[in-house]
């Protein structure tokens, strides 16, 4: 019997969510901050957009497909902080550590969390939160899925412009760990959780401590 899973077959094996009921104060403190954060990011936004613009060839945003809460896909919208043909001969490919695609202003905007900026449109609309697992790419979801069964229960709660995994890893963390650190966040998740991860994220964006 042929034991190889189908494209999109993780989503029977995403698991029961996390309880509206304990996302309420979530949901609301997302709009809430949100909005704040959207005022307060764009002349981050313009400013860093008119040096991507000036530095490298391509867009100023990059617009990309990633899988959120229960496998619903939806795209999320970042600064482009990798060359315009990073992936024309690649294809979706794991971030990693010095990271030659990366452009020179990308790499800053990736150590301070800046290229996630446009990402508070994403939670203003509901397809993410301000704190969460990271969303992925529909063929790295697949691919990490057929490797390690459990992954997919990272999609229980509404993915993040943050996480436990990113404060505690960074751009190049390994997609085993990444798993066991957002599954370790939604079993311990509280609201108390979100606030001292959103407080060591903004350490980190002024500091560059802990990000790569």
């Amino acid at each position: 019997m042929n034991d190889v899973k189908t494209e999109y077959d993780y989503l029977k094996h995403i698991g029961e969510p996390i309880p509206k009921s304990k996302l309420v104060w979530k949901r609301f403190w997302d709009i809430i901050f949100g909005l704040i954060g959207m005022i307060i990011s764009i002349p981050f936004i313009i400013i860093f957009g008119i040096i991507i613009k000036l530095t490298s060839k391509g867009p100023v945003f990059y617009k990309q497909e990633r899988v959120g809460y229960m496998g619903k896909n939806f795209y999320v919208v970042k600064l482009r902080s990798m060359r315009n043909d990073a992936e024309a001969k690649t294809g979706a490919v794991w971030a990693q550590k010095d990271d030659p695609r990366v452009t020179p202003v990308g790499r800053f905007m990736r150590k301070t969390r800046i290229d996630e900026l446009p990402q508070f449109w994403n939670v203003l609309k509901g397809d993410m939160s301000l704190v969460g697992p990271r969303p992925e790419r529909p063929e790295l979801t697949e691919k990490f899925f057929k490797q390690w069964p459990e992954f997919p229960q990272r999609l229980r709660i509404i993915p993040g412009i943050t996480g436990y995994a990113q404060v505690n890893g960074g751009y190049d963390i390994a997609p085993d760990e990444k798993c066991r650190l957002d599954n370790y966040y939604i079993e311990h998740y509280s609201f108390g959780f979100d606030i001292k991860i959103a407080l060591q994220t903004i350490k980190i964006m002024f500091t560059g401590d802990g990000a790569r």
